[in-house]
């Protein structure tokens, strides 16, 4: 089981904290999703619980241990992370830019392995992409890039995904997609941490919703608790009439 701890996290990437005295912990696994206004803090969060950035104080632990204290490699083969408006940075096939993933398991020197290539071609038909496997990724819709960018962090292998805003700029129909492949996964036994806008999304698929706002986490637990009226309209302006359905869940008030 793996275990995500901020340990009274200091985080000041400007001229003040974004997050001071931050304490969360994140264990065992499924779906949880980050939610909050903009520049509540979703992103760097999701940068420091990957090792990208260090805290001014306190610790990111996993599984108790400083997430600094682990070798690069071993740290890239065990939080697979997805950046907002992931892009590649030059023409490359679909297949060749998935198998970017499994760079942190390669020996120097060595080319894939049949593990690799089985882990390649497994990402390829959990995100639906095998069929685009020879295309270049220049070419492809942006509901296809998003999955193939997806197909690329799965082929990790990574015990823990973290994924930031991966829907964005997404219709309807691909951000169900993607949000049913992330079940999927958590379901297999992954722990897949995601930031989203989309609240109905959040209700519909998470097990855990952790709603920052200013920095600081202004509620936490299942979706039908997180995502209270109260909570909707204090941290996002959204006043929330009885009976609001979020997602299908019924709100309480």
């Amino acid at each position: 089981m793996s275990i995500l701890t901020l340990d009274q996290l200091r985080f000041q990437p400007g001229t003040a904290p974004l997050f001071d005295q931050l304490s969360l912990t994140i264990s065992g696994t499924g779906l949880v999703a980050l939610a909050g206004p903009n520049g509540a803090g979703k992103s760097s969060l999701l940068r420091l619980l990957a090792g990208l950035v260090e805290p001014n104080a306190g610790h990111v632990r996993l599984d108790g241990h400083p997430l600094s204290d682990m070798d690069e490699r071993e740290r890239a083969r065990t939080l697979a992370y997805l950046p907002p408006e992931g892009r590649a940075a030059w023409p490359i096939s679909v297949r060749r830019l998935v198998a970017l993933g499994r760079i942190p398991h390669l020996k120097p020197l060595r080319t894939l392995t049949p593990d690799d290539q089985s882990a390649i071609e497994a990402a390829l038909a959990r995100t639906g992409t095998a069929h685009l496997a020879e295309r270049g990724f220049d070419t492809l819709s942006s509901g296809e890039k998003a999955r193939v960018l997806l197909a690329r962090t799965l082929a990790v292998g990574a015990r823990i995904i973290l994924l930031d805003e991966p829907m964005a700029a997404l219709d309807v129909r691909h951000q169900l997609a993607v949000m049913e492949i992330l079940a999927a996964e958590a379901r297999a036994g992954a722990l897949v941490i995601v930031s989203l806008h989309a609240l109905d999304l959040a209700a519909r698929h998470a097990d855990r919703v952790v709603v920052l706002d200013n920095g600081q986490v202004v509620a936490d637990g299942p979706p039908d608790r997180a995502l209270v009226p109260a909570i909707l309209e204090r941290t996002f302006g959204v006043v929330a009439p009885d009976g609001l359905t979020v997602g299908g869940l019924r709100l309480p008030s």
